[in-house]
């Protein structure tokens, strides 16, 4: 089949980690022998603040289209059996979409569906098959605010491609690659990742983006050292090169939408890397008990760091988890799934 994406961007994943797991559905659709066309706004706030070099080393890497307001919407589809729509699009061009003949899905990564509902009712979906939701809560809120009448639960993955164990040294003990995020963990991270680092003496790298001057100098009073955005591409090389991560979700995910993990805990698990999570509910049961160790305060989260430093065996078990569940290569499957479901008109 033919699939057109729109992404906010496939090239950068600055601030945008929801470039990582629809690069490994591009690949996936790709390596089935489907053709992929992928649409990104040439001036998207995420490729903005890439320089002109790296940009271009990561186009290279994952190539797309770019296009601006000119774009003849209809044109780009023109012959496309399924397009997808990620929700990081503006709503002329969601719009603009659901207005041509083409099979339409609406994808939706993010908790402003329930945070801010306001935001979201500037999307016109009236043209749209259907909604590809990330977790079932974000489902839930569309069928129960009646926002559409189909909406699928179609959960993020590890680019098992990209994302698996590499034979290197282990040179520090514990990485976290987070951005700071708008005050959304900014306690939590204290909590369950300064404290606990401090206490034990771990020595350790901090990566992300919109990190406030007190933050940075939160990394480095935790005994940590912040080095700033990290291309995802080279996540990989970093974990293999320490011996432990931990999972620090944001608090709406946590307080309003359960069942949802940040991809992060796909890839590092599918890296092989021993995983301590702070608090959050597998309402759907993702994984296993067993395949991360889990911590409800900061003293629990340092005696599990503790544990995983002395005992990381339990790591390939959650590894065996996302390669039995939560590879981009099953979201494939479940994305054909649906389009069937939608008995769609394979284009001559």
């Amino acid at each position: 089949m033919k699939f057109v994406l729109f992404v906010h961007s496939l090239a950068s994943d600055w601030n945008h980690g929801n470039a990582h797991f629809l690069r490994g559905i591009v690949r996936e659709l790709r390596r089935g022998g489907h053709e992929v066309d992928v649409w990104e706004p040439v001036d998207g706030w995420s490729r903005s603040h890439l320089s002109r070099e790296t940009l271009a080393e990561l186009e290279s890497l994952f190539p797309s289209r770019t296009y601006d307001r000119s774009l003849d919407v209809a044109a780009a589809v023109d012959g496309a059996d399924v397009v997808l729509v990620h929700e990081w699009n503006e709503p002329w061009l969601v719009s603009a979409v659901g207005r041509t003949d083409a099979t339409a899905l609406f994808h939706d990564t993010h908790h402003r569906a329930l945070t801010k509902p306001d935001e979201m009712h500037r999307y016109d979906l009236s043209g749209y098959a259907g909604v590809l939701a990330f977790g079932g809560a974000i489902a839930a809120v569309y069928r129960d605010r009646s926002w559409h009448d189909h909406v699928w639960t179609w959960h993020e993955a590890a680019d098992v491609q990209l994302f698996h164990p590499l034979d290197v040294e282990r040179e520090r003990d514990l990485v976290w690659i987070g951005n700071w995020g708008d005050g959304e963990r900014t306690k939590e991270l204290e909590q369950f990742l300064f404290t606990p680092v401090r206490r034990l003496g771990l020595t350790g790298t901090v990566h992300g983006v919109r990190y406030p001057e007190a933050g940075i100098r939160a990394v480095a009073g935790a005994g940590l050292e912040y080095r700033g955005w990290l291309a995802n591409h080279h996540a990989p090389d970093l974990f293999a090169r320490h011996r432990v991560t931990v999972h620090v979700p944001r608090r709406p995910y946590v307080e309003a939408l359960p069942g949802i993990p940040t991809i992060r805990v796909f890839e590092a698990l599918a890296c092989g890397i021993p995983l301590v999570s702070a608090p959050w509910d597998d309402s759907e049961g993702l994984f296993r008990e067993g395949d991360f160790l889990r911590a409800r305060d900061s003293r629990e989260m340092e005696e599990a760091l503790r544990s995983a430093l002395a005992d990381p065996s339990f790591a390939e078990r959650g590894r065996e988890t996302v390669l039995a569940r939560h590879t981009c290569a099953h979201r494939v499957e479940e994305l054909l799934a649906i389009v069937a479901q939608l008995d769609v008109a394979v284009a001559a």
